[in-house]
């Protein structure tokens, strides 16, 4: 993310003699031994119990007026109001802006953050400053600890995410550097994020694009959202977003707009949850196993402690999954009284599981 200007033209961000490889000529910075993105190795993260779920209040409803969606020549970004903060973070920061990274029609890749080496087709960077200690983000991003940036790495299948529509359907009338679209209505942010706030990999790093400054706590989340094929297409992330302006009679096209993943150099990574479990929570695999077994003609199914040992949930006494409300039951022992209560009551298909 780059909440500030560029100096180098647009459209050679990334490439050519302006390109990330010859960055650091001008900006110091992106030299550096606190660089972003990086290539999280999961076998290398440490568990940290101690760090609480993000926490996005006033996600729901902003109520700060229209939203501004930009083609800046290097992405997309929409403005966010002050009244959308985030706490479990060190400090409470406030929301400045939100932006986009993908790659090009018929290539790997296009997140900047990887996962054991694996890229994404895009990734979602939302930006937010320490509003607890600085005025401003002018201020805040001169500061070592002023800025805090959510990373949603973006998976493509066949189901689409309507929450993206407000901003994909809207990239066909900004296709050139310098439109920009001024009264967005104010629609659900928090639904741009996936539905498992507590799961995460935490370090310390800095904006991807110039000047590189090293002063940004990034917050990637383990579980990806997920957007549909025609979505990608409907919002040309692939093809038909410009990096120059309407009157450029050599249009520049605007993709793979992402940095190579950078040196960890000694710095630690440390995850939110447990090692072991897969991308979307020990309950999203229990629930997978269970809706598998919804072929099987009876209506109850009970999965008792040995299969919750496998996917992590070893603490609840057993589970009852009804096929015909397709409800999953939670069974647990009070404490107190080693009597079985049931609760946890979520839905089969559930997507924040």
């Amino acid at each position: 993310p780059s909440p500030m200007g560029l100096d180098p033209p647009l459209h050679s961000l990334f490439s050519g003699p302006h390109g990330q490889a010859h960055w650091s000529d001008d900006y110091p910075d992106c030299g550096g031994q606190a660089q972003s993105p990086i290539d999280i190795q999961t076998k290398s993260v440490q568990h940290d119990p101690a760090l609480p779920p993000i926490e996005p209040q006033g996600y729901r409803g902003p109520e700060d007026g229209a939203f501004t969606l930009l083609n800046n020549g290097h992405t997309v970004a929409m403005s966010l109001p002050p009244s959308m903060i985030l706490r479990g973070l060190p400090q409470t920061y406030a929301a400045v802006q939100l932006h986009f990274h993908w790659g090009s029609r018929g290539q790997a890749g296009g997140s900047e953050h990887q996962v054991n080496g694996e890229a994404f087709p895009a990734e979602l960077h939302i930006v937010h400053y320490n509003s607890e200690s600085y005025a401003n983000v002018s201020e805040a991003k001169q500061q070592t600890d002023g800025l805090a940036v959510l990373g949603i790495l973006i998976e493509v299948g066949d189901v689409a995410n309507p929450a993206y529509d407000n901003i994909l359907n809207r990239l066909k009338n900004i296709q050139y550097a310098g439109e920009a679209i001024v009264s967005i209505p104010p629609f659900d942010v928090h639904e741009l994020l996936p539905g498992q706030l507590g799961h995460y990999f935490r370090y310390n790093g800095s904006l991807t694009t110039p000047p590189c400054s090293q002063n940004v706590l990034w917050t990637v989340f383990r579980q990806r959202a997920r957007i549909s094929a025609s979505q990608v297409l409907a919002g040309r992330l692939q093809g038909g977003l410009y990096a120059t302006k309407a009157e450029n009679s050599l249009p520049v096209p605007l993709v793979d707009n992402y940095r190579a993943p950078q040196l960890l150099n000694q710095r630690l990574v440390f995850s939110s949850f447990p090692p072991g479990l897969g991308p979307h929570g020990a309950l999203e695999l229990l629930n997978i196993c269970l809706s598998l077994l919804l072929q099987v003609p009876q209506p109850t199914l009970q999965v008792w402690p040995s299969l919750l040992r496998i996917v992590g949930l070893g603490g609840a006494h057993g589970v009852m999954f009804t096929a015909d409300t397709q409800r999953l039951w939670i069974m647990c022992k009070n404490p107190k009284t080693e009597r079985e209560k049931t609760g946890c009551s979520l839905r089969h298909n559930d997507p924040s599981l």
